[in-house]
């Protein structure tokens, strides 16, 4: 499980940061790659990276400003020349449904692969026996959600050094105790899955919040996230301003983490206000209250690691 930031810029282009869009990569997981947002030019910065659009499985979008969805009509319609045949789940507000089906209309836009268009409200909006993903409304001039998505906990490791020494041999038998059944050996003995496999591992939780203001929703999706992607428009000291665009400062995206028990913070949505020898105040104004604070750049990767 990676996360790779395609845009990481608020409200139009820059030089150094494209609008907005992250990757979710779980290649080693089910071999498939999760959209979150689909600014202008997502599919232009998709082409420097090892990304495969056929590759992705479901796009979920936080919000309809243009910021956000503009880069989705192009991508889709693009996915369909580059090897994409496999069904597509879009996820997202009221009205996306309608976005989708004018700009292919007016475009006679044709895909040559299932698009499932879902308009989404609170709650779980996914499930299946690997990952949950909820989705909670966010406070922003119009509905933005925040996702969080969970990985279900692994089964243990098969202790296959220690079924050998006690004289299982290979074969259905190491499937069977790996599925938690046990096993009667030819001599009698009964094998319990328990003494022969290791601890579940942990399934790791990442959060990923649309535009927002300092809210209470954001503290619910964040709760003891690995990482929790925060938007931060603006640097510390101009709460007031940011309260007015329905955005949030640095210093109040680590006040979520810190209250929300995130184990790691990154920033985005950073504004073109701020050039790049500003980058490390900010990251230090986020740090100074929750140290695993960082600001994310276009291109850079997270790896989220098996606990």
């Amino acid at each position: 499980m990676d996360v790779f930031f395609l845009g990481t810029g608020a409200g139009v282009p820059a030089k150094l940061r494209n609008v907005t869009s992250i990757a979710l990569k779980l290649l080693e997981e089910r071999g498939a790659v999760w959209l979150f947002d689909c600014g202008e030019a997502t599919q232009h910065q998709i082409l420097h990276t090892s990304i495969k659009p056929r590759r992705i499985e479901k796009i979920f979008i936080t919000h309809l400003h243009g910021d956000h969805i503009y880069g989705l009509p192009g991508l889709l319609s693009s996915r369909s020349f580059q090897g994409g045949e496999s069904l597509v789940t879009l996820y997202g507000p009221p009205g996306i449904k309608d976005f989708i089906e004018v700009s292919f209309k007016i475009s006679k836009t044709y895909l040559k692969y299932p698009l499932e268009v879902i308009e989404i409200e609170e709650g779980t909006i996914f499930e299946d026996g690997q990952f949950l993903v909820e989705a909670r409304l966010l406070e922003h001039g119009i509905p933005s959600f925040g996702y969080r998505v969970s990985e279900k906990d692994r089964p243990g490791i098969l202790l296959a050094d220690k079924l050998a020494a006690a004289g299982v041999k290979p074969g259905p038998a190491y499937k069977k105790i790996k599925n938690g059944e046990p096993v009667t050996l030819e001599d009698g003995r009964i094998i319990e899955p328990d003494d022969f496999v290791g601890p579940a591992q942990k399934g790791r939780t990442v959060t990923i919040l649309g535009d927002t203001r300092a809210c209470e929703n954001a503290i619910l999706l964040g709760k003891d996230a690995d990482l929790l992607i925060h938007e931060a428009t603006f640097s510390a000291g101009e709460e007031a301003l940011a309260r007015e665009y329905y955005h949030s400062t640095t210093v109040q995206a680590a006040q979520a983490a810190i209250r929300s028990g995130a184990k790691k913070l990154c920033l985005t949505h950073i504004s073109s206000r701020y050039d790049r020898n500003d980058w490390r105040q900010l990251q230090e104004e986020a740090a100074s209250l929750f140290p695993e604070a960082i600001v994310a750049e276009d291109f850079m990767e997270i790896p989220i690691p098996l606990k």
